[in-house]
């Protein structure tokens, strides 16, 4: 299942989604965690130091690669050149699975083992940094496109995780990704900065039937439950205390999960338990149709003049993506 976590910049989504990511690892569930935040910091939150944070291969810089493999055999698309972010798997595409093995998890994955969490894998991908050259000629969508394109081609099931670090504020809405994902958390602070774009998010969301449910953070006692409560009603799903734990990993002396508070620890149960209710939910025919809403209309705003072809073409309108993917041969 796919799973987002959002939030206003500083409010700790970062740490939350990585704590939520080694809580599953912890359990042996698969799980493939994708930084899509333009400041790139959920390796560090997994443990990695900054150097080896700074090396993690970039999906902007594959995306050439991960089109002509998602393209495969479909005979909708012409060329991987006329692929954008929105593209729709059809009869003949590629699809992933969350535990595969793939050009794309080759060239863009690293696997980590967090340190005395009971030897659980997780596999990283992140979308690469915003860089000196991107200034003034690129906006951020031309990184998470890659990151869009593999989510639209992802046939994943439950008990398998696909955990998303999304970028920080409303940005988060600005592309049709944030339909993909079964569970959006929005991690929120109990201050006013802190509340004040889940109004937004929740229109949003509401919208496209998108499921939201907002987790605190930093709470320190039963008034900042009580304001959580009065600002976002029934969307508060649970918090997050005030924790040692995390303040010691955020001053590079990380510690084991199991040292965790256990009201932590028990929020984390509490998402979990929720993420695997909304996959019930699912309804793969409205998920492509929402998938295909969103390529259309890219399509005429700028994807048609962009590739001079007729991207409403690439539209299979017999196909619905569903939970396990068709074997394909892949390459050598």
């Amino acid at each position: 299942m796919k799973i987002a976590f959002v939030g206003k910049g500083g409010s700790g989504k970062t740490t939350l989604s990585s704590l939520f990511i080694r809580h599953l690892a912890a359990r042996r569930t698969p799980v493939i965690a994708v930084d899509a935040d333009i400041n790139q910091h959920l390796g560090a939150a997994l443990g990695l130091d900054e150097a080896e944070a700074a090396r993690l291969p970039s999906m902007g810089a594959q995306l050439p690669l991960i089109k002509d493999y998602l393209r495969g055999t479909n005979p909708r698309i012409a060329s991987a050149e006329t692929m954008i972010k929105t593209t729709p798997p059809g009869e003949g595409s590629r699809l992933l699975s969350i535990t595969g093995d793939n050009p794309v998890y080759r060239a863009c994955a690293r696997t980590l083992r967090p340190e005395g969490d009971g030897g659980g894998e997780v596999r990283l991908m992140v979308t690469g940094p915003f860089t000196e050259a991107d200034l003034g000629v690129a906006c951020y969508h031309s990184k998470t496109g890659a990151v869009e394109l593999c989510l639209n081609h992802l046939a994943d099931g439950r008990d398998e995780f696909v955990v998303v670090d999304m970028t920080a504020g409303s940005d988060s809405f600005a592309s049709g990704m944030f339909t993909r994902f079964d569970m959006t958390f929005l991690v929120a602070e109990p201050t006013r900065k802190g509340v004040s774009v889940h109004r937004q998010y929740r229109e949003y969301a509401r919208d496209f039937g998108v499921p939201l449910s907002v987790v605190g953070n930093k709470v320190q006692g039963p008034d900042d439950l009580e304001f959580l409560r009065d600002e976002v009603g029934d969307d508060l799903l649970t918090a997050f205390g005030q924790s040692d734990w995390v303040r010691a990993m955020e001053k590079g002396r990380p510690r084991t999960l199991a040292e965790l508070e256990e009201s932590n620890r028990g929020a984390l149960d509490v998402l979990r338990e929720t993420a695997d209710a909304a996959y019930e939910r699912r309804d793969w025919q409205r998920y492509t149709e929402q998938m295909v809403h969103f390529h259309l209309r890219n399509a005429e705003s700028w994807g048609n003049e962009k590739t001079g072809a007729d991207l409403s073409q690439q539209v299979d309108p017999g196909f619905v993506l569903g939970e396990r993917p068709a074997p394909q041969p892949a390459p050598a």
